[in-house]
């Protein structure tokens, strides 16, 4: 038995059965339901749904992940690297990238 829950596909086949047997008695529990406006609307604390999108777009995402990979990235190959005047020449470089991202 131990062998079965151990596999991939017999731990997967358990769970989803499982998950299935929880899902059926978690619908059992929640009796019928009955469709209304209320049930369908925003809820928004009482407030009214804002006219104009709260985020204009990803870029500002973007450039804070790209920084953001780009240092750790960096850092992970400084950490890997000897003290050399190479790794000297990678680190004035990745300054330079880093300023170039913060300037934009």
């Amino acid at each position: 038995m131990a062998d079965v829950l151990l596999a991939p596909l017999g731990a997967f086949v358990v769970y989803l059965a499982l998950v299935a047997g929880l899902s059926g008695f978690g619908r059992l529990l929640a009796g019928p339901t009955q469709q209304s406006p209320l049930k369908s609307s925003v809820y928004a604390g009482g407030e009214a749904a804002p006219q104009r999108p709260a985020v204009p777009g990803y870029r500002p995402f973007f450039v804070i992940a790209l920084f953001f990979a780009v240092l750790h990235l960096g850092v992970l190959v400084l950490g890997s690297s000897d003290l050399s005047a190479l790794a000297g020449v990678y680190l004035v470089g990745l300054a330079l990238a880093l300023v170039t991202l913060i300037l934009g």
